[in-house]
């Protein structure tokens, strides 16, 4: 079987944006959650749209809905963006995921039909889907090789969540792995930054 090329694609786009990444890693504090990002604060300096992932930065992985906190977070970007402003932008955008925010967010949509991240394509569509330019458009992820290298490439704005939500309880073996993904991408940035 073929190694996936959205993950080859992660680390040689990766090496080629390693000094932004880089950057994006230093500048970010340890316990950053979307909790502490003010949605009127990133309207004012020129976000007008938002491309959110969902596993570790509105929920614990594999979870079907995001948590009590994300969605009273949700409702005032709403307020803030419109719903029609706010995308999920999700490698894994699940049925029940789906239905949920039909049910609770119906005008925020989940992108689909685009290559996985990095490649920019869910960005992109975003874009068109909002009609705002893609450098007002804020793309917030738990990983720098996935969203926040799609963001660069794209000519959009990531915001790097150091500090997701993460329960051991719920799928342990899969929230082990990731833990341990976002560790090996964070050496990853800081030793491509070396050369």
């Amino acid at each position: 079987m073929p190694f996936p090329a959205h993950i080859l694609a992660g680390f040689s786009l990766g090496f080629y944006h390693r000094r932004a990444l880089r950057q994006l890693l230093d500048s970010t504090p340890l316990n950053s959650t979307i909790l502490e990002l003010d949605p009127r604060k990133l309207q004012l300096t020129g976000v007008a749209a938002l491309a959110l992932d969902f596993d570790g930065v509105l929920a614990a992985h594999g979870n079907p809905a995001p948590l009590p906190e994300s969605v009273v977070w949700m409702k005032q970007c709403e307020t803030i963006f419109g719903g029609d402003k706010i995308f999920i932008l999700s490698n894994k955008p699940t049925d029940e995921r789906r239905q949920w925010f039909a049910e609770h967010f119906p005008a925020m949509r989940f992108i689909s039909g685009v290559r996985k991240k990095p490649y920019p394509d869910g960005i992109h569509k975003s874009g068109e889907l909002a009609g705002v330019p893609l450098s007002s458009i804020l793309m917030i992820d738990d990983r720098l090789l996935t969203g926040c290298l799609a963001a660069l490439v794209a000519g959009a704005h990531p915001c790097y969540i150091r500090r997701p939500f993460i329960s051991f309880q719920y799928l342990p073996v899969a929230e082990l792995f990731f833990w341990l993904l976002r560790g090996i991408e964070r050496m990853y940035v800081r030793l491509a930054a070396l050369f």
